[in-house]
């Protein structure tokens, strides 16, 4: 049986009004990856903070290599690494001296501290620009010294939130491609995100949070299932008020309209011939059509189906409301020691790097 090398058992977490976890497990066995997927503002800032050590749970508890968060944070600290969402380098120092600065601040000698400095650079592709300063670099070439800081001391288990939001397609799979290795070399990986094709790619198991707790649990495929088959989607040529009456005898459940009147989407039993039965009824109704395609369910139908929204939608409405990441300010109603975490967030995670 897999040693479970993150656990979280009824995790509950607020901030003032805001309720950020709210009676949320998770479980990651060793040399496993867990996606953790939500729309801004679910709580999965939150709930890495609370497995760093970074903040402290109203009630619950978190384990991670087998001990509790709280009572033995020094230790959890020196198993595990972190590239938060918003990157910690120093653009004042050149990418070498980034990963030789953590190494020494975490009891590295210097000669070993730049060797490691070096096999990670090389490793990352960033050998080329290394004695460059880090704020010189673009988006993608920060993200991978990120993730390079949070490996200097080989934890075995690492923690991502959301590794490539902001990133362009072709650093986007670089990325995943970095965090393949990471994989293949056993290194237990607990990944956030917004994006559904990551979890898809990336991840064994996959929770969905929303509002601060687990809404579903299990592999990509299982999720699937859970949307009851394949969809149907049509791309009207303009908006007819009539379509979905059309398409109802050739679904298998409700038809859901964009706002702009031209895209249905519906669950359908797929069988031969179902393409062009629906384009015979469409073109008798009087409906034209630019496109047709029934697929298999996708993590993106199975958020649909689990919050009543699609995950796009979802993230856009956060950004919008300026909640790009989760609620992880200070509150007059935390305890002492909480608020004593809040305050020196920088500093703790550099020394977890």
């Amino acid at each position: 049986m897999s040693t479970m090398m993150i656990e979280a058992e009824g995790l509950r977490k607020r901030f003032g009004a805001t309720q950020a976890l709210d009676d949320l497990d998770l479980q990651a066995p060793a040399g496993s990856v867990l996606g953790v997927l939500g729309p801004n503002g679910a709580g999965k800032t939150t709930a890495v903070r609370v497995l760093t050590t970074l903040a402290v749970p109203d009630e619950g508890v978190a384990r991670v290599a087998g001990l509790d968060v709280v009572t033995h944070a020094t230790e959890v600290k020196r198993r595990i690494g972190v590239a938060a969402q918003d990157a910690t380098i120093d653009e004042t120092l050149t990418g070498r001296q980034n990963l030789v600065m953590i190494g020494r601040l975490s009891g590295m000698p210097r000669r070993e501290a730049r060797a490691r400095a070096r096999d990670l650079l090389d490793h990352f592709d960033l050998d080329g620009a290394a004695d460059r300063m880090a704020k010189t670099y673009s988006g993608g070439m920060r993200r991978r010294l990120d993730l390079a800081a949070s490996l200097v001391m080989r934890p075995p288990v690492l923690f991502l939130d959301e590794p490539t939001t902001g990133l362009d397609p072709t650093s986007r799979v670089r990325m995943w491609n970095v965090i393949r290795g990471l994989i293949a070399d056993g290194v237990t990986l607990l990944l956030t995100t917004q994006y559904l094709d990551e979890a898809d790619e990336l991840a064994d198991r996959i929770v969905v949070i929303d509002h601060g707790r687990a809404i579903a649990n299990g592999t990509a495929a299982e999720l699937k299932r859970q949307t009851g088959g394949a969809r149907m989607e049509v791309l009207l040529a303009a908006p007819y008020e009539h379509a979905s009456r059309a398409l109802a005898p050739l679904v298998d459940g409700e038809i859901t309209v964009d706002a702009a009147g031209r895209r249905l989407q519906a669950p359908v039993r797929a069988s031969s011939g179902l393409a062009t039965r629906t384009v015979r009824a469409l073109d008798e109704a009087g409906i034209e059509i630019d496109d047709i395609e029934i697929r298999q369910p996708s993590l993106d139908d199975v958020f649909f189906a689990l919050t009543g929204h699609p995950a796009q939608d979802a993230a856009e409405a956060g950004a919008a409301n300026g909640t790009d990441s989760d609620q992880t300010g200070t509150d007059p109603n935390q305890t002492g020691t909480d608020r004593d975490r809040n305050e020196t967030d920088r500093e703790l995670e550099v020394t977890l790097r």
